[in-house]
């Protein structure tokens, strides 16, 4: 089984031939990751954006996989290749740098790691710091044939359906984003929070307990971005990275499919 995490300590001692992407990206402030990454990043850390490199501009939800060849592309671009190894990281708790972890490991990209703790936990090491943009060298990443594990709308019947949103996006409270509050009906609720504490992963065994009843799931929530860190969680619990529902609630809701809403699925 691939390692998924990987803590401050060890990826500072390790970081030369190490790949580090820093994927730093707010919902209500989309400038906030490059603002974030220019005041202060990973030494040799290139920044990725959410929205432009690890999404398709148009797709069923809002942050729609890009076509294998694009994706091929963007990595290039960031001078990576097959057999590079990889660390990944945000400023929050790594539910969106798991984003990039799912991907890579989606195309069979094993050897990538997201950083417990994510720039927090650097930071809290007093570790160096750089603010100048870093460049990589170009690189032609061979173009894989697609990603696995993905679930489409389409194949939803029948499924363990997991969302992993905030209990008040999940029972329709509040709704930031999407035109219409609540969930897709028969989805249960395991808010994505419940994998971290004092925001690092918890430990194996209280992963396990959260995730150990699950019989193949499908992970969902918003936009198909947060899903790839509970997926990151139950790899890390010991079991198969489970498939996800990239097009998420944000699909589901505007496609005129029924929605529920309360704490029962």
């Amino acid at each position: 089984m691939a390692d998924n995490l990987i803590d401050a300590r060890t990826l500072h001692g390790d970081l030369a031939p190490t790949r580090v992407f820093d994927i730093r990206w707010k919902l209500n402030d989309p400038a906030h990751g490059l603002k974030a990454y220019l005041s202060g990043h990973i030494p040799g850390a290139v920044f990725v954006d959410l929205d432009d490199d690890l999404s398709a501009p148009e797709g069923p939800g809002r942050h729609p996989l890009p076509d294998p060849a694009t994706f091929a592309a963007t990595l290039g671009r960031l001078g990576l290749t097959p057999d590079d190894d990889v660390v990944v990281y945000d400023d929050s708790a790594g539910t969106v740098a798991a984003r990039m972890w799912w991907m890579l490991r989606s195309i069979g990209h094993d050897r990538v790691r997201l950083l417990d703790g994510g720039f927090d936990a650097w930071l809290d090491e007093d570790f160096p710091v750089e603010t100048e943009p870093f460049t990589p060298v170009a690189t032609t990443y061979p173009v894989p044939d697609g990603f696995r594990g993905v679930v489409d709308i389409e194949d939803l019947d029948g499924r363990t359906l997991v969302d992993v949103r905030a209990p008040e996006r999940y029972e329709g409270r509040t709704e930031p984003v999407d035109r219409i509050p609540g969930h897709i009906p028969g989805a249960i609720n395991i808010p994505s929070s419940e994998a971290l504490e004092a925001g690092s992963f918890r430990q194996r065994s209280e992963l396990d307990r959260i995730y150990g009843a699950l019989q193949s799931p499908v992970i969902s929530c918003g936009s198909g971005v947060v899903a790839c860190h509970t997926a990151l969680a139950i790899a890390e619990s010991g079991r198969p990275i489970p498939e996800v529902y990239i097009g998420s609630y944000s699909e589901w809701s505007s496609s005129g499919r029924p929605v529920a809403t309360g704490s029962k699925p």
